[in-house]
């Protein structure tokens, strides 16, 4: 009876051993297959209304603090808004307050985490931002929301082929990144084209800003893969009225030394009044003043001597102009060929004619210049 005793009590310790290494085993597998609280079930890509994710773009410009066209760069503040759909995000509404439940900076950062969200690059920005901050917004229906408040530098092409009467374009371009237009497509409503514009009491140095377009495009990949991309371009004129002051003014004023050399001179019966090398003399102080404005220029305005444009042609038409004003020196006043050819009265005639006709000839042309920009 002990004998049985002691082996049911052995039998029954090895159960309880065996038990004992059993259940860590059976807890750990347990909790291997079961989720934990905090996991994030919306990361993955939300399919609940198809493919592609329709993300929805705006842009609304807070603040241009500078643009510089000689640099092709400007700074702003922006606000970029994204909505697209995640129906594993809805909930009922009168849980959400004045219609939506609403993160802010870190609590929209801790939340973004948790979900889905389409990666989205501005491709044109110059290093990093000096602020950023975003916001988010989840409707009952599961419509996400975020808007990203963003301070950086952005480059842009400038075109001055009609300065100072252009109109530039401050681009900022948004494309996706990993996802092809397959999965996620950038787009924009009506609502959003309304939400993009410039804030009323922005103001840009030299500049009048006007509206905001938005447009889409398409980035090309590796083997035929395609990204989409929304362009959102703020337009604005440039004031021209100080740069009439400041750049045509001088140019106009130095056309006019050429023509002095017809205006200051007199036809007399043995041929000229002034002696030729007094004139020349002129021509080139004249050839000096367009060479240290041309230099002027191109400090202040590096792109305007690099390009075609108004006061490219301006500066052009000064050295024709000097050079015509050069050879009328050299053929009428110095060697008077015309009265050797054909006779004083014909050198006479022709000098009368140049006196009035070479003037209004390229100041006409230079008029017509700046008019033609500004049409």
């Amino acid at each position: 009876m002990t004998h049985a005793v002691a082996r049911a009590l052995g039998s029954l310790l090895a159960i309880l051993v065996l038990l004992a290494a059993l259940l860590p085993l059976s807890s750990a597998a347990a909790a291997a297959n079961e989720k934990p609280a905090d996991a994030a079930p919306t990361v993955s890509i939300p399919t609940g209304k198809g493919l592609p994710v329709i993300v929805r773009a705006a842009l609304f410009f807070n603040h241009v603090q500078a643009f510089n066209d000689s640099q092709n760069s400007f700074e702003a503040t922006t606000d970029l808004r994204l909505s697209w759909f995640d129906l594993r995000l809805r909930y009922p509404a009168e849980e959400g307050l004045n219609g939506y439940k609403e993160y802010r900076v870190s609590a929209a950062e801790t939340e973004l985490a948790k979900m889905w969200t389409p990666k989205v690059r501005l491709v044109n920005r110059v290093g990093e931002p000096t602020f950023s901050e975003r916001r988010l917004r989840i409707f009952p229906d599961g419509r996400v929301e975020t808007i990203a408040r963003t301070t950086a530098t952005y480059k842009t092409p400038v075109d001055l082929s009609r300065f100072p009467f252009d109109h530039q374009s401050l681009l900022i371009e948004l494309a996706v990144q990993e996802d092809t237009i397959e999965t996620v497509d950038l787009d924009f409503s009506s609502d959003d084209v309304a939400f993009s514009r410039i804030a009323n009491s922005a103001d840009i140095e030299g500049w009048t800003p006007g509206l905001v377009n938005l447009k889409r495009e398409l980035v090309k990949g590796w083997n035929g893969d395609r990204y989409a991309k929304v362009v959102a371009a703020l337009d604005v004129k440039r004031v021209a009225a100080s740069t009439i002051a400041t750049i045509f003014i001088p140019l106009f004023a130095s056309l006019l030394i050429p023509f002095l050399a017809t205006w200051m001179n007199r036809a007399v019966d043995d041929g000229f009044e002034v002696e030729a090398f007094e004139l020349a003399n002129v021509i080139i102080g004249g050839l000096f003043a367009v060479i240290a404005l041309g230099f002027t220029i191109s400090s202040a305005y590096p792109n305007l001597v690099s390009s075609d444009n108004t006061v490219a042609r301006l500066l052009g038409l000064n050295y024709v102009a000097l050079a015509v004003g050069l050879l009328i020196t050299v053929v009428f006043y110095r060697y008077q060929m015309p009265a050797r050819w054909f006779g004083a009265y014909v050198q006479e005639q022709m000098f009368g004619v140049l006196s009035w006709a070479f003037p209004a000839m390229f100041i006409a042309v230079g008029l017509g210049l700046v008019a033609l920009s500004a049409a």
